[in-house]
């Protein structure tokens, strides 16, 4: 059996050999493809590969075309949005995430953010404190749970919006549940956005969500671009200048936003949320892992696909 990393952009290399050591332990061949240029080197490498291990890298129809003998593709960190779902099961493959793995790096860049946001980008102008402060968590996953967690150490009042998640969860986290996107936007100075960017949340904060935030309000979204509506948030912006939006996904209309609203947005040069040493391994063993247990026991429990 083989299995191939392919990270354009690459794992740290004590990742790299965590990886390496899970994959040959169990007499397993191990294929490393870092910093391709190409599309056509990651089909080349994919082409006998019975497990292949990625970041951000796209596989879409072409690649499972090429992979004849694929069996399972592994996504290391929580968003897959990057792989073609569909085709992926046509192809009879299976695609698993590795959930939790680097929910405590993206938790801690939240509250990296909230401080600059609320110093006002460390101008040297008189900002405020996060203490005492009400946050809503948009989407109480894994990420959603740290970003509780690490609140109540700042002494933030802190409730949570998502269907999927039991009332009791968040209520034995100390977070009280809301169940209203009117409500979470409107009674929170700070939201943390955490949805997935699926045909129901892409571009669904925008305008009427944001202009009901209290005076002063702070949107932090270190989850998908594609979950904001960029119009409406230009519009939002422009009609209240207490709004500040600082994100871990650069929108489309960066340029245009941090000409007109400087001090008041901010943007990593790069997705960053993930780009710990410590996440960086946790996700590339655990990817490595749970390749070796589907092709050992068919063991599918991270499975996002139908």
């Amino acid at each position: 059996m083989k299995v191939l990393v392919a990270t354009e952009k690459p794992f740290a290399s004590i990742a790299v050999e965590g990886i390496r050591k899970e994959i040959e332990n169990v007499g397993f061949e191990f294929e490393l493809l870092e910093k391709y240029q190409e599309k056509a080197d990651l089909l080349r490498a994919v082409a006998d590969a019975d497990a292949l291990i990625v970041r951000s890298d796209k596989v879409d129809g072409e690649v499972f075309n090429a992979a004849k003998n694929l069996k399972i593709v592994v996504r290391a960190g929580a968003g897959y949005d990057n792989i073609d779902l569909v085709s992926a099961t046509e192809h009879g493959v299976s695609v698993q995430n590795t959930p939790g793995q680097n929910s405590n790096a993206v938790a801690e860049l939240v509250f990296g953010m909230a401080i600059m946001a609320v110093r006002n980008m460390y101008s040297g102008t008189s900002g405020t404190e996060l203490k005492s402060k009400r946050l809503g968590i948009h989407a109480f996953g894994q990420v959603g749970r740290n970003v509780a967690r690490i609140a109540k150490g700042f002494g933030m009042d802190v409730s949570a919006l998502d269907p999927y998640c039991p009332d009791s969860v968040m209520e034995e986290a100390g977070v009280t549940p809301i169940h209203s996107l009117d409500k979470l936007y409107s009674e929170n100075e700070v939201v943390s956005l955490h949805i997935p960017a699926t045909s129901e949340t892409k571009g669904s904060v925008g305008y009427e969500l944001l202009t009901k935030m209290p005076k002063g309000g702070l949107l932090i979204n270190t989850a998908r671009k594609e979950v904001i509506d960029e119009d409406g948030l230009l519009k939002a912006l422009e009609e209240r200048p207490d709004l500040k939006y600082v994100a871990d996904v650069k929108p489309d209309n960066a340029g245009l936003l941090e000409e007109k609203f400087s001090g008041r947005v901010f943007f990593t040069p790069k997705k960053t949320g993930a780009q710990t040493a410590e996440a960086n391994i946790n996700a590339g063993i655990a990817a490595a892992c749970q390749c070796v247990d589907f092709l050992l026991n068919g063991t599918d429990k991270f499975r996002v696909n139908k």
